[in-house]
């Protein structure tokens, strides 16, 4: 998997995504959707394209996906550094 499903990537600085507890049992979901931020990384991981997922899931737009992922990398990269 790219990202633990449970990875604290500061995802509150995050404007694409929301959680709350009665929702997915309080994973971080896109916001206005019940669909798990760890739905992209899987689906990536298992060779889906970001215009696939897009379609596979409708309610995520591509600007969130894309904001996800940028959100990740930077969040990744300042935990590497």
């Amino acid at each position: 998997m790219l990202l633990p499903p449970q990875a604290d990537l500061g995802w509150d600085s995050c404007a694409a995504v929301e959680r709350h507890p009665q929702k997915v049992s309080g994973a971080w979901v896109f916001r206005g959707t019940r669909i798990p931020v760890a739905a992209l990384f899987e689906n990536l991981e298992d060779g889906v394209s970001l215009a696939e997922f897009i379609e596979l899931f409708p309610g995520v737009t591509l600007e969130q996906a894309r904001l996800v992922l940028a959100h990740a990398a930077r969040s990744t990269a300042a935990a590497l550094a």
